[in-house]
């Protein structure tokens, strides 16, 4: 995986902290700190406009997302948290 270079500055004691968090998750300090990046970013779904339609051909392939139901979102708190954050507008 390609990789890019880049220079953070952070205070001794914010530096401190992350090395001995990286070594408590048996990480280097890159490791932790492009792990602890992408956990607070979250993944990268793209979101589509209201508007954007699908062809038939791709939606026969894999079928159609329903909107889930309140009653559902409220017995699934992981379903509503990635509902209401990737879910269409």
């Amino acid at each position: 995986m390609e990789r890019v270079q880049t220079i953070l500055r952070l205070s001794p004691e914010l530096m401190g902290r992350v090395k001995r968090a990286a070594r408590r998750e048996n990480r280097s300090v890159n490791s932790f700190i492009e792990h602890t990046l992408e956990k607070a970013i979250g993944p990268e779904f793209p979101k589509f406009p209201p508007d954007f339609k699908v062809s038939d051909e791709i939606l026969a392939l894999g079928g159609v997302i329903a909107e889930p139901t309140k009653e559902l979102l409220d017995a699934d708190p992981k379903l509503s948290y990635l509902w209401e954050k990737y879910g269409r507008d």
